[in-house]
């Protein structure tokens, strides 16, 4: 068929609409009998039957206008065209009234049809008002948020708190809250939902108003409305923040017409009826075919029938289109005359019998319309379809969703079709990305999933990782049962949503289409211009709501779109062995510095990409043979500079990329034959400057050394690739995380469940009133399980299912690759942007989190080996100085900190090279300043848990029988230490000099700090609540002071760990350091010990308030860990080590033996002249708590506390008086022992050590010391003595 603008164009322009006799022999027209008998046969009035041949008036193309003009007549045409009903005033054109000064508080769509809100509660009124007789007028619900929808008169005033129905005159119905509203409220009506419409209906002769919900009455709402003179009610709605909704007062044909209520907006009969009848007149076209050797008609089905150029037919058409071309752009007759029309042949034929007659239709539109009447009909029938799609109830067979989509495909398939909807209605007018979205059912009744899954069930206990923790051979014979009937259900549900989603990737597919270049751009890079502008909008607009595309949207746009560029992928690589398959995908590093593809304002690794091109240039060149245009760094540099200026048009807002212009032919780049970038914007592209040519190389231009020259695939499908990857760290996943919220309700109900259940078989049988209640209550509780069970249901097949965790677990190894790769380009890796990370680390997160216990990420093919190596990943990069963004260095780290909780992950971990984990454990180990320490100390931390002094809990003891928290936390994960990893920090912190000192000066710096701060705010806390005044405590400072301590129990488990795996650290006096480490930690213990275990003190007292969010401030975790390092100094260590430590700890003047007494629950002796304690209060003891601390750990304490008893008497015994003036200035603890040169100050060895640690110069004069040397008062005494002498 050709079309218009080809060598056999038909316009119908070209077209006289006459003949002659003499005309009709030349160009073939059939003789007249069969002509008239024709053209009977395709303009017969449908009011009559018709008479026979001879009765009938000849018809022939002479007479055929005068013809159509009798048949087209419509009597009441005049009284239509004055626009004036009775009982209404205003505009015939019913739109929203933006004049109403709302500027700002609410968004109207360009038809003036379509409102978000954009304040509080923003209110809106239509132009036009009723004042006698029955009007309606239908509500498309685009969210199910908090609105007030119905009627006002001009006289309500609103404001952002009263709207529609809060004040007198005004008329509401709030399908949120499900009341009615007139200055008072009720109970009225039923919940809505997205998608659901609401029709608002007044009648003034009754003075009644009332509201259907999806075509069902729900009854009269208001009774003796006002009226008379002056009263005049307008259609109104008030809304609150971010929520849509769309009108329709009579502009398209109401999707529930209600008898005897007119909409607001009358439809244009007269046209309507023209309309009808010509479309009657086409369709009898295609149904008879003319057989000019017979004589005769011949019936044949639509399906079957071809255009083959005979004039009578074309004559016919053109005769037909003149009059139906102009009616054909209104969009009332669209949707209710050819939408009509184009559904029936959808509903009733075969898809391929759909498919040949939509694509007649569409080419004889082309054919006999002037483009821009077929644009226009084109538009308004793609919206039409996107309504239709998109607030079309679901039903059990999803069949009214399948066939509006099957009618997408069927016009997207013709090619001049696909092209200009692609260029300017699917990402320009539409939200197209509704096509691919399948709306989960809030009523499952009305979807009929009762009846689709007719046995419900739910798992008793459930955790997010791995299976249900309840095996199934716990599992009853009837709950077994339940369970597989269950399962049957959801997959016959998944069945048909299958077919829905095969129909959504066969759009995406022809969206996608390469080879439909015949006379302009193919089809994939139109796509590819506009879904890159799709992307922007919603990248750089994450603040601005109403661009966005909603984020349960972009989860099926994701999954649809991943199918469809694997299909591409894959069939390229059939025809191209060299390629790669899908399933080996990954973007090479060069399309994150060449400048082909456009990131917006998205960070990159190393910071920004102005920044990035200037400190890099030299290394672009050398690795990539690429010069930065100077220019280009030139206006880089003036937007820095002028950030501040007001921004350009909109018009000139436009996404830049950049084209390249080559030098040279393409061959084997040398040093000096570079490739110079200049920019293009993204409308400008062509296939050539993505796909490439014989001399360019598009997208892949300036190709790293470590690239292989062979592309992976055809350029387009890396960038559709690179633009999925970019949805996914937009929006889906956390709209993957917001849909566990139906699993976790179904849990939560199910545990009310078993609570009621198990309290009626405890409830004694006389108790008829407890009964009765806890009867209703598990009704309630079951009802709610069913409904719930079957929504979920649903999701797992639409959001969760084994294909759609596929889809993720292929984006996580793309990311995995493309890291890989860009990681050894060197330097250039900082141009790779920040969102492949974030993707990797979030994508293996929901994968663990999100698809559980339906499924499992260890069944997921290649599992351990992708683990590997997103351990080896996260393992390089969290302290790689080439990634420069704060944000994406935090996630890195949470990322590693979470990966080692869990055994599999963490035995990953320990599977990356040695080289690799050696430098992990040695990037763990540097100094805490400048860095967030707190996670790093975490990781080390987890591998230490499990090894340590009572350290084997999964939950702390005294929390046990609180409410239970996510099992998924990390922090909640069982023990499972890493003996690999503390071998390596074994053997770094022995390895020089330097790394255990200023690692343990850090810890132990930061343990002062944290502890210190604990202290201060926990005085806070008790100042305020022994306040008589009634006061609040802060959540945020109770969060904070938890915090400290949290931060204070884990340092300290990093230092027991230290000292058990390199003792000598802290006992072999050897070392320079070693005494004042052991010093400064016998200092710390000793704080520790005294602020926690010291009797009705300041720490007692807050434990005992139990505030909410102290939970976890408790005696027992920090007192264990103090404990483990005092039993690894002073029980395990050797003979000499021992020694030292017990001289320290007892040398420190804070040192106090009731301390360590405390640990076993000994009682402090009283002071003289105060009461003794009383008998029956309850002591903390290690003792206590068997079920976390081991026989052989009681008894090394028991042992600990004997040693200490027993020096600390003997050390008593020795002591010697010293003079004041002998003593630290300092520290006023130790005798002075250092005198610092060149100054000749003087102090004790451990405050002089510590303060070197951090500083060079002299406590008192502030000189920089050159040399530390010892002093003793006897033998500086006998040489001034000498001196005098």
């Amino acid at each position: 068929m050709a079309s218009k603008g080809s060598s056999t164009s038909f316009s119908r322009k070209s077209y006289r609409l006459t003949s002659d006799a003499e005309k009709s022999r030349v160009t073939g027209i059939v003789h007249e009998k069969l002509l008239n008998d024709y053209l009977h046969r395709i303009f017969s009035s449908p009011e009559h039957v018709p008479t026979a041949a001879t009765s009938r008036k000849p018809l022939n193309f002479q007479n055929l206008p005068e013809h159509l003009d009798q048949l087209l007549h419509v009597e009441d045409e005049d009284e239509e065209s004055q626009g004036q009903v009775e009982g209404r005033l205003g505009p015939s054109t019913v739109v929203l009234d933006h004049t109403g000064g709302f500027e700002g508080l609410l968004l109207v769509d360009d038809d003036l049809l379509g409102v978000i809100g954009h304040s509080n509660f923003g209110t809106i009124r239509s132009t036009t008002c009723v004042y006698k007789g029955k009007w309606v007028y239908e509500v498309l619900i685009s969210s199910q948020g908090l609105m007030q929808i119905g009627w006002c008169t001009i006289n309500c005033r609103f404001n952002q708190e009263e709207g529609v129905g809060d004040t007198h005159n005004s008329y509401a119905y709030d399908g949120n809250r499900v009341r009615k509203w007139n200055v008072t409220t009720t109970n009225y009506g039923k919940a809505w939902a997205a998608g659901d419409i609401v029709s608002c209906l007044i009648d003034l002769d009754d003075g009644t108003l009332s509201f259907c919900l999806n075509g069902v009455s729900l009854g009269t709402a208001f009774e003796n409305l006002s009226r008379g003179l002056g009263m005049a009610y307008f259609p109104a709605i008030s809304l609150s923040f971010k929520e849509s909704v769309a009108f329709n007062f009579g502009s398209r044909p109401l999707r529930y017409p209600v008898a005897g209520y007119r909409p607001l907006q009358d439809p244009p009969h007269a046209d309507l009826v023209r309309a009808q009848k010509l479309l009657g007149c086409f369709r009898a076209v295609l149904s008879v075919e003319l057989d000019p050797v017979e004589g005769r008609l011949v019936e044949k089905d639509s399906s079957e029938w071809q255009l083959q150029g005979q004039p009578t037919v074309l004559l016919t058409l053109a005769h037909i289109f003149h009059r139906f071309a102009p009616l054909l752009r209104k969009v009332y007759l669209v949707e209710a005359v050819l939408m009509s029309f184009l559904r029936g042949v959808v509903e009733a034929g075969t898809p391929a019998q759909a498919q040949s007659v939509v694509r007649q239709v569409l080419d004889l539109l082309w054919l006999f319309m002037e483009d821009y009447e077929v644009q226009d009909c084109l538009k308004q029938l793609m919206m039409s379809l996107l309504r239709l799609y998109r607030f079309s109830p679901i039903v059990p067979d999803l069949g009214l969703q399948i066939h509006y989509l099957r009618l997408t495909i069927a016009i997207l398939r013709h090619e001049k079709s696909r092209k200009f909807l692609l260029s300017n209605v699917l990402f320009d007018v539409l939200r197209s990305v509704v096509f691919f979205y399948i709306k989960s059912p809030l009523r499952v009744e009305e979807a009929g999933l009762q009846e689709l899954i007719p046995t419900t069930w739910w798992p008793h206990r459930s955790g997010r990782e791995g299976k249900d923790s309840k095996d199934v051979k716990d599992e009853t014979a009837e709950e077994r049962v339940r369970r597989r009937a269950y399962e049957r259900g959801c997959q016959r549900l998944k069945k048909r949503i299958e077919v829905v989603e095969e129909l959504q990737v066969q759009i995406l597919k022809l969206l996608l289409n390469n080879k439909d270049d015949n006379g302009g751009e193919a089809s994939r890079y139109i796509f590819l211009t506009k879904f890159r502008k799709f992307l922007q909008e919603n990248a750089s607009g994450r603040g601005n709501m109403p661009m966005l595309c909603p984020p349960e949207y972009m989860v099926c746009f994701l999954h649809r779109l991943i199918s469809a560029l694997r299909y591409y992928w894959d069939e390229y690589k059939a025809s191209n062995p060299r390629a790669a398959f899908s399933e080996e995908a990954y973007i090479p590093p060069q399309v994150f510095y060449n400048g082909k593809v456009d990131y917006f304002d998205l960070q990159r690794l190393g910071g920004l990409l102005s920044h990035l091109r200037k400190t890099l240039k030299d290394d672009l060149a050398s690795k990539a043979n690429i010069l930065i245009d100077p220019l280009e760094l030139q206006a880089a540099t003036m937007d820095d500079l002028d950030e501040d200026e007001e921004p350009a048009p909109a018009a000139a807002q436009v996404p830049r990329t950049a084209a390249v212009s080559l030098m040279t032919p393409r061959r084997p780049l040398s040093t000096s034959e570079k490739v110079k970038v200049r920019t293009l914007s993204a409308e400008q592209r062509t296939r050539e400057d993505i796909e490439g040519s014989h001399w360019n190389e598009g997208l892949l231009l300036g190709r790293p050394p470590e690239e292989p020259e062979q592309p992976l695939t055809e350029n387009s499908l890396l960038e559709v690739l690179d633009g999925a990857i970019m949805m996914y760290n937009l929006s889906v996943h956390q709209q993957l995380g917001k849909m566990v919220g139906v699993s976790d309700d179904v849990n939560e109900y199910a545990m009310a469940l078993r609570d009621t259940e198990d309290k009626l078989r405890r409830c004694p049988k006389r108790r008829n009133d407890i009964l009765a209640e806890l009867t209703k209550s598990q009704k309630v509780f079951s009802e709610k399980l069913d409904h719930l069970s079957r929504r979920l249901a649903w999701v797992h097949a639409t959001v969760y299912s084994q294909e759609k965790m596929l889809d993720i677990y292929w984006l996580l190894r793309v990311c995995l690759r493309t890291v890989e790769h860009g990681d050894r380009t060197g330097s250039l890796f900082a141009f790779m942007p920040e969102f492949y990370l974030s993707v990797a680390i979030n994508s293996y997160s929901a994968l663990k989190n999100y698809f559980g216990p339906v499924h499992s990420m260890e069944e997921l093919p290649g599992y351990e080996e992708t683990l590997t190596r997103l351990a080896a990943i996260l393992a390089k990069h969290f302290a790689d100085t080439r990634i420069v963004g704060t944000d994406i260095r935090d996630s890195l780290m949470q990322a590693l900190a979470s990966y080692v909780c869990y055994p599999h992950s963490l035995r990953a971990v320990e599977r990356i090279p040695e080289e690799q984990r050696v430098a992990m454990v040695r990037n763990l180990l540097a100094p805490y300043e400048q860095r967030p320490w707190a996670q790093t100390n975490w990781i080390l931390v987890r591998l230490w848990r499990g090894c340590g002094f009572g350290y084997r809990y999964t939950r702390l003891p005294h929390l046990l029988k609180t409410k239970p928290e996510d099992a998924n936390l990390p922090s909640l994960q069982k023990p499972c230490p890493s003996t690999l990893l503390q071998q390596h920090m074994a053997e770094l912190l022995r390895e020089g000099p330097d790394v255990a000192p200023s690692f343990l000066n850090s810890v132990l710096n930061q343990l002062n700090w944290a502890f210190s701060e604990f202290i201060g705010m926990i005085q806070e806390i008790q100042q305020a609540a022994e306040r008589l005044e009634r006061n609040f405590v802060d959540s945020r400072q109770l969060k904070v002071c938890a915090t400290c301590f949290d931060l204070s129990v884990s340092l300290l488990r990093v230092l027991e760990m230290t000292i058990t795996l390199v003792p000598e650290i802290f006992l072999d006096w050897a070392r320079p350091t070693s005494e004042m480490l052991l010093r400064r930690l016998a200092q710390l213990l000793n704080q520790v010990l005294n602020r926690v275990t010291a009797e009705r003190n300041l720490f007692d007292r807050v434990v005992t308030l139990r505030l909410p969010g102290l939970e976890s401030v408790d005696h027992y975790p920090i007192l264990v860990a103090v404990t483990g390092i005092l039993v690894r100094l002073l029980v395990h260590g050797p003979a000499s080590g021992t020694e030292r430590a017990t001289s320290v700890l007892l040398a420190d003047p804070c040192f106090q033996l009731r301390s360590i007494c405390y640990l076993l629950g000994q009682p402090e002796p009283p002071a003289p002249g105060t009461a003794l304690p009383a008998p029956d209060r309850k002591r903390f003891s290690l003792q206590s708590y068997t079920d976390y601390i081991s026989m052989e750990e009681l008894a090394q304490v028991e042992q600990m506390l004997a040693h200490l008893t027993s020096a600390s008497a003997q050390a008593a015994a020795a002591s010697l008086p010293t003079s004041e003036e002998d003593l630290c200035p300092i520290c006023y603890a130790h005798p002075i022992s250092a005198v610092f040169q060149p100054c000749g100050h003087k102090s004790c060895k451990a405050c002089i050590n510590q303060h070197l640690m951090n500083n060079k110069d002299c406590f008192f004069c502030k000189a920089t010391i050159v040399s530390v040397e010892d002093w003793e008062k006897a033998a500086n005494a006998s040489t001034t003595t000498s001196s005098a002498a």
